[in-house]
């Protein structure tokens, strides 16, 4: 057997990815629904901690999926939050694509932009089975306006829907700004406002986006809540316990979202129980369960590496059917036994 790797480089998983942000919703869909299914393997993400540097971890998310895109691997995603204030980006990540009937390696990719756009089209896609399979918002809300706000914003708009206005909050009013002013596209609503405080912005929007940095819950008012939003809870651990009671909740995995003092995990301490879950993504796009809007609904997606691996697997397709993989034919030297 010839053994051979593929490199695969940010700027073409970009490519790849902004020319079939539909297909890579669908590829998202696909995954949660072999998950589903018991077609996976997805063991819990391993984090790496330092001493000297208690803000910071590097985190591995190993994981197998079959039911046709039958692929192993690794991501390995860095977090690193004083990044951002020597301005480049907190998160940077490699994919490793294993073969599995051999366990080879056959292919290396860039993945902070695939792991950003695989939780960016997971929320997407929950927020069309979640508003009644609609694609319109008549306000979109976004607390916390940084790289992953950027490309959940992108996901919706590319993927045709309507939104009458924005509403942006950041604990950096200077980052609000700046996503009003490069990330958003004004011609496609009525308004684009960076709001000054988050109980405003809550209150007032029906498609809330959370996807800031924080680690403690700083959203505790339960009657912000009161018109029964959609709220896309990306970032985990915004709104307190009490707001998850008096909500539907919405989950991607039940076991994986019950850690690492998520706000799920932190309610289900609060009452002993699961009983406020919902279900899962999967439950609602299968008719196995179902939501509405007599109360808010919260999407808490803890992020899974079968998301990675899948849509991994797809964009090394496109990329190796359009020639544009580096690949190395002689990575691996003693292959033969």
């Amino acid at each position: 057997m010839h053994f051979e790797l593929s490199i695969i480089n940010g700027k073409t998983v970009f490519d790849i990815i902004r020319a079939h942000r539909d297909e890579c919703i669908g590829i998202v869909r696909d995954a949660y629904l072999a998950h589903d299914q018991g077609k996976s393997v997805n063991p819990d993400s391993y984090f790496l901690r330092f001493p000297g540097k208690p803000d910071c971890r590097i985190i591995a998310l190993p994981a197998y999926l079959g039911n046709g895109f039958d692929v192993a691997g690794l991501k390995w995603i860095a977090s690193y939050p004083g990044n951002t204030q020597r301005g480049f980006s907190r998160a940077s990540a490699v994919l490793v694509l294993n073969n599995y009937e051999t366990g080879y390696p056959f292919a290396i990719l860039e993945s902070s932009i695939i792991s950003a756009s695989r939780t960016a089209a997971s929320a997407v896609l929950a927020a069309h089975w979640l508003s009644g399979q609609s694609r319109r918002a008549r306000s979109l809300g976004i607390v916390g306006t940084g790289f992953i706000a950027r490309y959940v914003y992108d996901f919706l708009v590319d993927t045709g829907w309507e939104i009458e206005d924005v509403r942006l909050f950041d604990t950096s009013p200077a980052e609000s700004e700046k996503f009003r002013n490069t990330a958003c596209r004004p011609e496609r609503h009525r308004t684009v406002t960076v709001v000054p405080d988050v109980a405003e912005l809550v209150r007032s929007c029906d498609l809330i986006l959370f996807t800031t940095v924080a680690s403690t819950p700083h959203v505790a008012d339960v009657t912000l809540f009161e018109h029964n939003p959609v709220a896309l809870h990306v970032s985990l651990r915004d709104l307190a316990p009490e707001i998850l009671l008096k909500s539907q909740n919405v989950v991607d995995d039940v076991e994986h979202v019950m850690k690492a003092n998520t706000s799920p995990h932190l309610a289900e301490q609060q009452t002993g129980n699961r009983n406020f879950v919902t279900g899962t993504l999967a439950e609602i796009m299968t008719g196995r369960r179902s939501v509405n809007r007599s109360r808010p609904v919260i999407f808490s997606p803890f992020g899974m590496g079968i998301l990675d691996l899948a849509v991994g697997k797809w964009v090394y397709e496109q990329a190796v059917a359009s020639g544009r993989e580096t690949r190395l034919s002689d990575f691996f030297y003693e292959t033969v036994r």
